[in-house]
C-alpha cells in the first residue's frame, strides 16, 4: 500500500543522493577551468555528502521497526537526515564573498526554490506520515491491553 507521506520523503532522499552529480558534473562546477583543485574537492566532498545523507535516510525510512513507537522515531531521523542537505545549502549564503552562482553563469539563486521545495515536501511527508504511524501505535496500544486482559 502506498504511503504519500513516506514517498514524499523517498523522493526527497533520492533527489539529495542523485542530484548533487547530475548539478556538479558539468562546466558550472567540476569542469569549470576557473575552478582551483581545491573548490572542486569541495565539490567533490558536497556530492558524496549528499549520496550518503540521501542513503541514510532510507534506511531509517525503511529498516523494520518491532514498534509504531519506534518507527516514529525512524520516521524523525530519515526526515532530519534528509533535510540536512538542503539547510547547509541555504546556511551557504551566510558566508562572505560567497554567490549563488559564478558570474558567467547568470545571477539569481535558484537554490532558495529548490530548497524551499524539497523542505516542504519533507514537512508534509512527515506530518502525513507521523499522522498515520500515531494511529498504528495507539492500535497497537490498545491491542497490548486487550491481550494483557485476556491473559489474567
Amino acid at each position: 500500500m502506498a504511503r504519500p507521506g513516506s514517498i514524499l520523503i523517498t523522493l526527497v532522499a533520492l533527489v539529495t543522493s542523485v542530484m548533487c552529480y547530475i548539478i556538479e558534473f558539468n562546466e558550472t562546477h567540476i569542469y569549470n577551468p576557473r575552478w582551483p583543485p581545491h573548490a572542486k574537492f569541495h565539490g567533490g566532498q558536497t556530492m558524496s555528502m549528499g549520496l550518503v545523507l540521501g542513503l541514510t535516510a532510507l534506511f531509517y525510512l525503511y529498516r523494520h521497526s518491532p514498534s509504531a513507537e519506534l518507527k516514529i522515531h525512524d520516521l524523525h531521523t530519515a526526515t532530519w537526515i534528509s533535510s540536512l542537505y538542503w539547510i547547509t545549502q541555504l546556511s551557504a549564503f551566510l558566508y562572505p564573498g560567497s554567490a549563488a552562482m559564478d558570474p558567467e553563469f547568470g545571477d539569481g539563486a535558484p537554490q532558495i526554490r529548490v530548497c524551499a521545495v524539497v523542505l516542504t515536501m519533507l514537512g508534509v511527508g512527515l506530518w502525513v506520515e507521523r499522522r498515520r504511524l500515531v494511529a498504528a501505535a495507539a492500535a497497537e496500544a490498545r491491542g497490548a491491553s486487550a491481550e494483557k486482559t485476556r491473559r489474567y
